[in-house]
């Protein structure tokens, strides 16, 4: 987290200086000591020619409140305490209205050679991993008649380099040099805007002036960009626009700061997040193992007849693609049937997917958590609550819920909540903590939606009070994933460190391909609607998932998207 040890407020027209100066957050509990090993949690990463370095400690260069409705304050931020040959790559901007927990890297030239490192491009293999840019172009400022204002530059590069952030100061002078340092441009990869910090249009100023924080634009398990905790500003800018910085790269293959197996298990136990399922559920969870020995049939195309899963679920179909010519449903008999659909709350456990993020400097834990049967869906509309009969249920659910973990430190930075076709990502801040600094993750009635906080959420065409309803509350029914946990996957570990079971290869349907009519269902409740609000609630159904209407069966784990990628 960030330790504020300056805050000089301005106070130029348009804008407020009466904002709370922003707290450093921390966890419930004191964190672990971590198992040792490799070079998790050590506070340094080497990326291969570039070692860089987390820092724990600022000072504030500028503060502003836009005075219109429903702006946030923020602060600039610059790093202080940078050890001993490490440069600044640029400054930090954050919200007034959320406790100081960014990041900054800085970095300095490894050890390594350029060659060990990974260099590729032969007519940079003789120049410095790092240099001071050429000079600044000052991108924006405030009106400077109001006193002391806030500037903003965009260091220029030489030639081959790339700047990784930009640079505030209260003064109009041009920074130093010295204040940052470029990074050859081999060694970095591109970015793209991620979320709006600040926005200020001509109301309070000549141009209209956005801050964005940004992200490495290729995310996933394998991609090598590093975010380096800097922001992008500028008067014009649009989603498509080319950006003037970049993000780092990591060219070190072993990923030497992502935890061994011993580290992971220790922060499962430590985060492993506690489950609650709704005290009205019908449809529980259960074990993969147990739902095959229950009853699940496997049916292939041009066969009327199902056959048996094996518990392990290895005369499964395993690789290839979904190509429909196999699928999963649930016994013909009625008591069977029935029985299966309820799940098996005993043996309900997490499966565990570790990978590598953002380069190897986080840790993703994916949590995957299995239903046998996914329960009708309540739609909302207006004051009327409306309990579907079909739509929505689909034999075989698999929901997710995923920790991300700061390599550097080892702290938990986020947790992303999977909801039906979407999710979020929510700051540790933002999260509820029992037992410690484990979090608490609700799963809606019948969709088994995650969600950080119990409530009713709507999600739909909220303006119009029109949407599908996902209720979350506390029951006696939950699931601790520090403990009921299987590791079914860390690719990164190498061969043979964790045997993936049989299941997780099949990369068919969970479910059947057709179970009913889902339209035609959707039809009849649309043509008993007032005419104003048949078109959205239409559209509300197209944006449903086609496994909502029992078109298609959801398939299992490593055919999502996000089992490679990143979840958004």
């Amino acid at each position: 987290m960030f330790n504020c040890e300056c805050f000089y407020w301005n106070r130029p027209i348009g804008f407020d200086y009466s904002s709370p100066e922003p707290q450093p957050f921390s966890f419930p509990s004191p964190l672990p000591k971590w198992p040792q090993g490799q070079g998790f949690a050590t506070g340094r990463i080497h990326l291969g020619e570039l070692e860089v370095f987390q820092v724990t400690e600022c000072e504030s260069v500028w503060s502003c409140m836009p005075l219109h409705e429903k702006a946030k304050g923020v602060t600039f931020y610059k790093p202080v305490g940078i050890p001993d040959g490490f440069y600044c790559l640029g400054h930090y901007c954050q919200p007034n209205d959320k406790p100081l927990r960014g990041f900054l890297l800085v970095a300095r030239e490894a050890a390594a050679s350029k060659t060990e490192a990974g260099c590729l491009d032969n007519s940079l293999i003789d120049l410095p991993a790092l240099r001071k840019p050429v000079d600044y172009s000052l991108i924006w400022s405030t009106d400077s008649q109001y006193g002391c204002c806030g500037y903003f530059w965009l260091p220029n590069p030489p030639v081959g380099y790339k700047a990784m952030g930009m640079v505030v100061t209260s003064t109009p002078e041009e920074p130093e040099p010295e204040e940052v340092r470029c990074v050859r441009k081999d060694l970095t990869a591109c970015c793209e805007t991620y979320e709006v910090i600040l926005s200020i249009d001509s109301t309070y100023s000549k141009f209209p002036f956005q801050v964005w924080s940004h992200r490495p634009c290729i995310r996933g398990m394998f991609a090598r960009g590093v975010s380096v905790g800097t922001f992008y500003c500028g008067t014009y800018l649009s989603s498509e626009e080319k950006l003037d910085i970049a993000c780092l790269k990591n060219l070190d293959p072993t990923l030497p700061a992502m935890p061994n197996l011993i580290q992971i298990h220790a922060l499962i136990k430590h985060y492993g997040p506690t489950v609650f399922f709704h005290p009205d559920e019908e449809y529980m969870p259960s074990s993969v193992p147990w739902y095959f020995k229950n009853g699940a049939l496997l049916y292939k195309e041009g066969k009327k007849k199902g056959v048996p899963i094996d518990c392990r679920g290895s005369n499964l179909p395993c690789g290839g693609e979904n190509d429909g010519a196999f699928w999963m449903d649930l016994p013909f008999e009625d008591e069977a049937k029935n029985y299966l659909k309820k799940g098996n709350f005993e043996s309900a456990e997490v499966y565990v997917h570790v990978k590598p993020m953002l380069g190897g400097t986080f840790t993703d834990i994916a949590m995957w958590v299995f239903c046998p049967f996914n329960g009708p869906a309540t739609l909302k509309i207006g004051l009327v609550t409306m309990e579907m009969t079909k739509i929505g249920e689909h034999v075989g659910d698999w929901e997710h819920f995923t920790l991300r973990v700061n390599n550097f430190s080892g702290e938990l930075w986020q947790v992303y909540f999977s909801q039906h076709w979407g999710g979020e990502w929510v700051d540790a801040f933002n999260l509820e903590f029992i037992e410690g600094n484990k979090p608490v993750v609700y799963s809606s009635k019948h969709g088994h939606a995650s969600y950080p906080h119990a409530g009713t959420y709507l999600r739909g065409p909220l303006k119009l009070g029109i949407g599908v309803m996902d209720k979350c509350a506390q029951s006696k029914f939950i699931v601790d994933s520090s403990t009921k946990y299987q590791m079914i996957a860390a690719e990164y570990l190498g061969d043979g460190a964790i045997i993936e079971p049989f299941w997780l290869q099949y990369m068919r349907e969970w479910g059947p391909t057709i179970v009913y009519s889902a339209r035609i269902e959707a039809d009849k409740i649309i043509n008993l609607l007032p005419f104003l609000v048949r078109f959205s609630v239409e559209n509300l159904f197209d944006l449903f998932p086609t496994e909502l209407y029992g078109e298609e069966g959801p398939t299992g784990p490593k055919e999502k998207d996000n089992w490679f990628g990143d979840e958004r």
